[in-house]
């Protein structure tokens, strides 16, 4: 089930992300995400879950890509996979609801912002539709060596 995320739903979506942030180069964050500043998060911002028998497998997130009225109708988005719901689906069809919530409300541009080295989420953006638009070498840190950053565009 996709479902818009509540606030009781942080933890969860914390113990996707937090994985991601302290073990992989997909993202050049290393602060930790907290329950409390997502349950904020999810106050403030869209986020959506996928959830089966109760347990969270994913959530996407989105919010401004730049700020200034100018790029009010784009946004930059997040998605992550709980790492046993891979290839299952989920992503495909949390990227189809966050494209159609984001549509209802006037966004008609989604950026992702990849990590050069995330092959996968390259691929998964690609068969998504989005298109490679910009490739910025070395502007990561993380792990004591820079990274590429890709941005991919999709027009809804």
């Amino acid at each position: 089930m996709i479902r818009p995320a509540r606030t009781s739903d942080a933890a969860g979506i914390a113990a996707i992300w937090n994985p991601i942030i302290r073990d992989t180069s997909i993202t050049f964050t290393t602060t930790l995400k907290t329950p409390e500043a997502l349950a904020v998060q999810i106050a403030d911002t869209p986020v959506w879950v996928a959830e089966e028998a109760g347990a969270l497998l994913g959530f996407i997130t989105w919010g401004p890509f730049r700020g200034g009225p100018g790029y009010a109708a784009t946004a930059e988005h997040s998605i992550h996979i709980a790492a046993g719901a891979r290839g299952r689906g989920i992503g495909r069809a949390l990227m189809a609801r966050a494209e159609a919530e984001a549509r209802r409300t006037g966004i008609d541009v989604l950026i992702a912002g990849l990590s050069g080295e995330n092959e996968t989420g390259i691929a998964f953006h690609t068969a998504c539709g989005f298109q490679k638009v910009g490739h910025l070498p070395g502007v990561g840190q993380k792990f004591g060596r820079k990274h590429d950053l890709v941005f991919m565009q999709k027009t809804l």
